[in-house]
């Protein structure tokens, strides 16, 4: 049976409405080394791809395809959306500002908490103009070493005699047991 251009175009214009770039390319360079010789140009022309993209593939699948397939990866490392605060670089100082007068310990302490929850922090800085989302908030206080526990007190009721020499004991073993690695 011999494979035509008409019958590969046909089948590369299927597959390019369900494959990413990556899987067609690699689909692509698979059915010119089926082939053989001349078989970058036929497929070339057959699947609407140049020639160079083409070779691209055929290294992508000689070298490269187990560790990307490993990796998940559709395109090189580098690609897709820049994180929020890349984009927007006052995003971190406007979160720390909204942050400081709820933070609670020593903002200099390696034991800091908030008691603004996500969602109210992420509605205060979208007010500011900042496009971001709960989850975004989320990620940039774990970056800051943020605490992300939520307060278990159910009840309210008098708070023991020693609760803040308690605060400040915790503070200082957590702050020796970092300088001691």
């Amino acid at each position: 049976m011999e494979v035509t251009v008409a019958a590969l175009r046909t089948k590369h214009k299927m597959l390019a409405s369900t494959l990413d770039e990556r899987a067609l390319r690699l689909c692509a360079a698979e059915d010119a080394k089926m082939f053989g010789y001349g078989s970058i140009s036929f497929v070339a022309k057959a699947a609407g791809l140049s020639r160079t993209t083409l070779h691209a593939g055929l290294v992508e699948v000689a070298v490269d395809q187990r560790r990307q397939l490993a990796e998940g990866r559709i395109r090189q490392a580098g690609g897709g959306r820049k994180l929020s605060k890349e984009k927007d670089e006052t995003l971190l100082a406007d979160l720390d500002r909204l942050l400081d007068p709820v933070t609670r310990v020593d903002p200099m302490s390696p034991l800091r908490w908030t008691c603004k929850s996500t969602p109210k922090l992420a509605a205060e800085l979208q007010a500011q103009g900042h496009a971001v989302s709960q989850s975004t908030v989320w990620r940039l206080l774990d970056e800051l070493d943020y605490s992300m526990q939520s307060n278990r007190k159910t009840r309210e009721g008098t708070g023991h005699a020693d609760r803040n020499a308690q605060f400040e004991f915790i503070d200082r073993s957590a702050k020796d047991f970092l300088r001691r690695g």
